[in-house]
């Protein structure tokens, strides 16, 4: 669904999002509450965690394995091959980050060939799985799979870098987590987060014909590179843009894309961070910031490596 245009992409993208609506999505929702409950109470009084260690990264990857039906990879292995991808996709600015890339790619390749080849437990994969049956063309099994890689790939790396960036801008504004508990303001409030402070950064079009953007000539075949994050602060689109307003409504930012290319796990996400802050506020320990937290040093994709925390009994 990258690659594709409508009408060419209209397929694919029918397939996983009937397949997607198929879901009980409020039960991902339930048990990723409950799995960031089990943690905190795990780390509650004992001193200085990280985030995205603790949370972030088991987080994303039990939600995303939850809704696809398959059994999560291990945390810190699946961490380590998608920080390569994500890294990989500032190879225009580094080169030397194509390759490690490359290997990773194939790395999540086989991991979802693996499951398509095995039985799937109930979930999306098992719904979108009948299109790569025999009777399927080969292109069309082709597009599901590379379908699946991306949505577990990008489903984990975006949700691990929006629950950084959520819990980092929740520490740098007391009393908005507490906020929160208002179900109408978690509803709005974690859209608002993820304009507040995005994961992606942007991303790259190609025109397909010659077009005028911002009094520039745009000639065909040319990149334009659209920016995510200063269009979700855009003034003129935003009123009070760098303030946080957790009832911002309507809130038409970009933190998953727009139009047919957007993102196709947004649901998702938004269930997992209402996962996060709901587990957060039902917790008896407060979290509180333990130093400084420390960015990766990358282009796409704003996320921390570090962000060292502890919850305060």
């Amino acid at each position: 669904m990258q690659t594709l245009d409508p009408p060419q992409q209209s397929r694919v993208r029918s397939l996983f999002m009937t397949a997607l609506r198929a879901q009980d999505l409020p039960g991902v929702e339930d048990r990723a509450r409950l799995l960031v409950g089990e943690r905190l109470d795990r780390l509650a009084g004992g001193g200085p965690f990280d985030v995205v260690a603790e949370i972030a990264v088991p987080l994303s990857v039990a939600v995303v394995a939850d809704l696809l039906g398959v059994e999560p990879p291990p945390y810190g292995e699946f961490a380590a091959v998608s920080d390569a991808i994500m890294r990989s996709m500032d190879g225009g600015l580094d080169p030397a980050l194509v390759e490690p890339g490359r290997v990773a790619r194939q790395q999540l390749s086989d991991l979802v060939d693996s499951w398509f080849e095995a039985s799937a437990r109930p979930g999306l994969l098992a719904r979108v799985r009948q299109a790569t049956a025999p009777g399927s063309d080969a292109l069309t099994r082709l597009y599901v799979k590379n379908t699946a890689r991306v949505m577990f790939q990008g489903g984990y790396s975006t949700m691990a870098a929006s629950v950084g960036n959520a819990v980092h801008t929740l520490l740098t504004h007391p009393g908005t987590l507490g906020r929160m508990r208002d179900r109408a303001l978690l509803a709005t409030g974690v859209d608002e987060l993820v304009r507040f402070d995005g994961p992606v950064q942007g991303t790259t079009r190609t025109a397909v014909r010659s077009c005028r953007i911002g009094g520039v000539d745009i000639a065909p075949e040319q990149k334009v590179v659209p920016l995510f994050a200063a269009a979700n602060r855009d003034p003129a689109a935003f009123v009070r843009a760098d303030e946080l307003v957790l009832d911002r409504t309507p809130n038409r930012h970009l933190g998953y894309g727009w139009g047919p290319h957007s993102c196709i796990g947004t649901t998702v996400a938004q269930a997992g961070l209402r996962a996060l802050v709901a587990a957060l506020n039902d917790h008896p320990a407060q979290l509180a910031a333990a130093g400084e937290g420390v960015r990766r040093r990358t282009v796409t994709m704003r996320a921390f490596d570090t962000l060292p925390t502890a919850l305060l009994l």
